[in-house]
């Protein structure tokens, strides 16, 4: 018998992050640490979390996953200058206290290479975080399928 779904390993990534990233007006998703080689070109639920803000400003109460995410490469940004040239890809805000660029920290940029949007929510795995988060189960269909070009 043939399943409806797959089984892929998931990334947490807060609201309004990860709609962005679904919405392709994100095509780079930032971290403290650079892309793991195990990840590259591996296809990743995401698994979006409210944060701070999703439950007040966008409805969303708990974990859920709502796509899935492949990412090409990463690069470390080099100074503030070259985080701020890249705004229109990460859309975080300069000024944001929790996952804008500081100094003498470093900032990595993990470059889409392409996601889908699922048409509807589906349950996260127990586990969640990008160690943890294993048995997302994804629906094969009812979803939209974009690539980034770079």
């Amino acid at each position: 018998m043939k399943s409806n779904f797959r089984n892929l390993d998931g990334i947490n990534i807060q609201w309004p992050w990860s709609e962005l990233l679904m919405s392709g007006k994100k095509t780079i998703e930032t971290r403290g640490y650079s892309l793991p080689v195990r990840l590259k070109g591996v296809e990743l639920a995401v698994i979006e979390t409210p944060g701070r803000r999703g439950k007040r400003e966008a409805g969303i109460d708990k974990a859920r996953i709502i796509g899935t995410i492949t990412f090409c490469k990463s690069y470390r940004y080099s100074s503030r200058a070259h985080w701020i040239r890249d705004f229109t890809k990460h859309r975080v805000p300069q000024d944001d206290s929790l996952y804008g660029y500081k100094s003498g920290e470093d900032k990595w940029a993990w470059v889409v290479e392409n996601f889908v949007k699922l048409d509807s929510p589906a349950l996260p795995p127990h586990k969640r975080g990008i160690i943890f988060a294993k048995n997302c189960l994804v629906p094969l269909s009812k979803s939209t399928r974009v690539s980034n070009d770079g």
